[in-house]
């Protein structure tokens, strides 16, 4: 069997690419022009098993063509997407257009799904982005050596009760906290820049009378009806080193929903700036 693989920005293609052929499959690749880093190019010149095809974002018909051609039933999204790709670099194709014309809201969740439906009316079923990297699973309780102090875990209790509402609304998975007052809600811009924005506000703020602590806390969480085929939430060794430029103590993830890459150096990271990462179970 031949596995599709439609990658986006980041790290998250290459690992889910390693662990599909660890199992021994053939992948198809198609490559987003305006997301995909170009070393994709290079495992496929060195593994007669990855094949390539380069699209840009909107080209859906392409993108059924292509699997079609290479024998793809069972594909799979993983790597990011920027939201605002989405809705302002995209130029759809017919298919595309015609889908957009029909969503009843504009967001990348009503988008996606719209997508994962298109796909399996033409034979390609979508699947979960987690069916190969289950291990890298972020494992209820606290990840780092220092766990959350008291004022870090009101934090965390209130940064959890905003997270839900704002993704319960498809607006973001990320909120930022001081003192249990929100500094940063996540929107279209993505998880580290949402912590750099909260940074850049408190930094604002140190020379002026304020209640807030300097340090703050980092929330995220899945979606409450979180689709795993797509979207599903990612913390790695850059989103540590964001927290630390933004002073940045704690960070909150959702167990068993959230992928940690590079998870011994992002934790090794994390203890050398004092950062205390903690998984809580819904």
């Amino acid at each position: 069997m031949k596995l599709g693989l439609i990658a986006g920005n980041g790290r998250f293609p290459f690992l889910l690419l390693d662990a599909a052929r660890a199992q021994g499959l053939a992948v198809a690749v198609a490559a987003i022009r305006e997301e995909t880093d170009a070393e994709i190019n290079e495992r496929a010149a060195s593994d007669a098993g990855i094949s390539v095809h380069w699209l840009s974002l909107g080209e859906l018909s392409r993108l059924i063509e292509t699997f079609h051609k290479e024998g793809v039933t069972r594909a799979v999204m993983a790597g990011q997407v920027k939201h605002k790709q989405i809705f302002s670099s995209i130029r759809p194709d017919w298919r595309l257009a015609k889908l957009l014309l029909n969503l009843r809201t504009r967001n990348t969740d009503m988008l996606l799904g719209a997508v994962a439906k298109v796909l399996g009316d033409e034979g390609i079923e979508l699947i979960s982005s987690t069916a190969f990297l289950e291990p890298l699973l972020a494992q209820e309780g606290v990840l780092t050596e220092r766990a959350p102090d008291e004022e870090e875990r009101k934090n965390i209790e209130y940064g959890m009760n905003v997270a839900r509402a704002v993704a319960g609304f498809d607006i973001g998975q990320t909120v930022v906290v001081a003192a249990q007052a929100c500094v940063a809600v996540e929107a279209m811009e993505g998880t580290d820049a949402a912590i750099e924005r909260a940074g850049r506000l408190m930094q604002s703020l140190e020379d002026e009378a304020s209640t807030l602590e300097r340090h703050l806390t980092v929330v995220k969480i899945a979606k409450p009806n979180q689709d795993m085929r797509f979207d599903v939430p990612v913390i790695g060794i850059r989103t540590v080193e964001t927290m630390i430029a933004a002073g940045a103590s704690c960070l909150s993830v959702e167990a068993g929903r959230t992928l940690l890459f590079d998870r011994e150096a992002l934790l090794k990271r994390a203890a050398e700036a004092g950062i205390a990462i903690v998984a809580v179970q819904r």
